[in-house]
């Protein structure tokens, strides 16, 4: 029987049990991105349309908005792997056409796994030794510091939701531009946090209209600690985009961002703003949720 294990970069993924694991240590994958994962490792090297994965996790008689599903499980991918949509080194995007996995593939054989096992099982005892005594002088030298890697290790990551940007420009054709850059928005924040925190942004509460949108209710049912909040408004011939960062439950106002840009007719500068934006806010997201300063706030 054939071993589903592969091997790219620091990491190896187990295609039967959808577990991922960087050096050894297991990786967390929600159940559908490690399903978009294990399709795109599988057939690595090809072009994998969005609908062939949409048939791979959802089915397809399934009716659901697979398009911000699918977005979330790359978003949630790249995170897990560190990699980076502008300069990937593992899933590429082939715009109007689907993704692509880049690295390089080592399968590593039902006959391989079964050495490696054996291996690790001969050399326990004699490595079980060496590491006691070596432990027990980490311990001794490093006793201050692993207590403080482990307070900050049982700290649970801040959760940021991010809400549906708000079309205020009375241009209804202007909807699709917003929900495109809502939807990037959860993509570059989601890549950016290198696991200092997690990304909400498909949950049904978070698409509700601005007149049924209450924070408080944002804040428990998801547990988030911070909320996003998005207006597009019209500026004479350009359009407005501001991004609030918000921290929950006390609802303070921490930031704000603010651009203008004549065109948003493409899906370029749905990307470029949604870039902007996850850049000046992630690193205010970790400041304070570690209790750091955050810079003055922006007078534009």
């Amino acid at each position: 029987m054939d071993s589903g294990r592969f091997r790219f970069g620091l990491f190896e993924f187990n295609t039967a049990t959808r577990e991922l694991r960087r050096e050894g240590v297991l990786v967390r994958l929600q159940s559908q991105p490690a399903q978009v994962l294990s399709c795109l490792v599988e057939r690595r090297g090809e072009v994998v349309s969005r609908e062939s994965l949409r048939e791979v996790v959802w089915g397809a008689g399934t009716f659901v908005d697979f398009e911000r599903g699918l977005n979330f499980c790359i978003a949630q991918i790249r995170s897990a792997l560190n990699d980076d949509s502008t300069s990937p080194r593992y899933v590429r995007t082939i715009p109007k056409r689907g993704y692509q996995f880049i690295a390089p593939v080592e399968h590593i054989s039902a006959v391989a796994a079964r050495s490696e096992a054996d291996f690790e099982r001969r050399g326990f005892s004699t490595k079980a030794v060496a590491v006691s005594c070596a432990l027990v002088l980490l311990a001794i030298a490093f006793y201050a510091e692993y207590r403080l890697r482990s307070r900050q290790a049982s700290k649970p990551s801040p959760i940021v939701a991010v809400v549906r940007f708000d079309n205020e420009t009375g241009d209804a054709s202007m909807v699709r531009f917003t929900d495109g850059l809502t939807d990037n928005l959860v993509e570059q924040l989601t890549t950016l946090s290198r696991q200092h925190y997690a990304v909400i942004g498909n949950a049904r509460i978070l698409r509700l209209p601005r007149d049924q949108r209450d924070l408080r209710v944002i804040a428990e049912s998801l547990h988030a600690q911070y909320v996003v909040l998005g207006q597009v408004q019209g500026n004479g011939s350009q359009t407005r985009i501001l991004a609030h960062l918000i921290r929950l439950p006390d609802q303070t106002h921490l930031w704000l961002a603010r651009m203008d840009r004549a065109s948003t007719g493409s899906l370029d500068v749905q990307l470029e703003v949604a870039q902007k934006i996850a850049v000046d806010l992630s690193p205010l997201v970790v400041k304070d949720s570690n209790g750091s300063p955050l810079p003055p706030f922006p007078n534009n």
